[in-house]
């Protein structure tokens, strides 16, 4: 079930598509080529929705072509080292079912002959610091809130989702290279920007964060943004895979729906 329907986003399908088509359609880009990559925020669609559709917007000329999604969020809830996988079959939101690839992943982090791999306490795999941890999962936000975007831009999708723990550039980017695929792969990576400062010193570090993303600079850190492990293995990727990241969206929740005295960055990026 759903971990943060009715609270992140609209837990009753009908409002649910209405709010999605409704920031889908006041974000007016267009991106050439379609993106590879996308950076989109996690928080409650009130606050960080509008900056996500962005990003979203910009996958359009996909619907119909994506055949799997790799999504990558940071822990909220669970500490642990390394990238945890799911053991299942489907993730669910209002908008049905989505299934797992999970023969993708596990292509991907098995070596044959072992046996599959548990977070932590792992033995060798084919991508060390890669393995199973369902509790990861349980409760978290972060992964859940980018899903009902894929389902309305895209349509049908396979999913390949991911928690990212205590892991460093080198290891997210192994997993992304491992599932980089084609065309038909779409990667996200989840995360907001900085979080409560007043508006103009979050304006000043998320403009920041921002040039170092555009640049496939490494040096950002937790404080720059939540997502920060997951980031500097897109980053990493980026740089091998000759992609080049364009901002389409700097705001706060500020801008969005809440006080200027305390508040948090939502930053929308595409890497083609």
């Amino acid at each position: 079930m759903p971990n943060v329907a009715g609270m992140f986003y609209p837990a009753e399908p009908e409002l649910l598509v209405r709010t999605l088509d409704e920031m889908l359609g006041r974000a007016r880009v267009h991106v050439e080529p379609p993106p590879k990559a996308v950076i989109a925020p996690h928080a409650g669609y009130v606050y960080s929705g509008p900056v996500a559709a962005s990003a979203y917007a910009a996958l359009r000329p996909l619907a119909g072509r994506i055949e799997r999604v790799v999504v990558l969020a940071p822990s909220h809830r669970v500490a642990f080292r390394g990238i945890a996988a799911s053991t299942a079959e489907a993730f669910r939101t209002p908008l049905g079912d989505i299934p797992v690839d999970s023969e993708a992943i596990e292509a991907a982090t098995r070596l044959p002959g072992y046996p599959a791999t548990r977070l932590p306490g792992y033995p060798a795999t084919r991508l060390p610091g890669v393995g199973y941890l369902d509790e990861a999962f349980e409760g978290e936000h972060a992964l859940e809130v980018q899903l009902p975007f894929l389902q309305r831009v895209l349509g049908d999708f396979r999913l390949l989702p991911f928690i990212v723990g205590d892991a460093n550039p080198e290891t997210v980017a192994n997993l992304l290279d491992t599932l980089w695929g084609g065309d038909e792969t779409l990667i996200v990576i989840s995360s907001d920007l900085s979080h409560y400062h007043d508006y103009a010193t979050a304006r000043s570090l998320d403009e920041r964060t921002t040039a170092r993303i555009e640049a496939l600079d490494l040096h950002i850190g937790h404080d720059d943004a939540c997502g920060s492990r997951p980031i500097r293995g897109l980053l990493l990727a980026a740089r091998k895979h000759g992609l080049h990241a364009e901002t389409l969206d700097l705001r706060n929740s500020g801008d969005t729906a809440g006080p200027r005295d305390r508040v948090v960055g939502y930053g929308a990026y595409v890497f083609h």
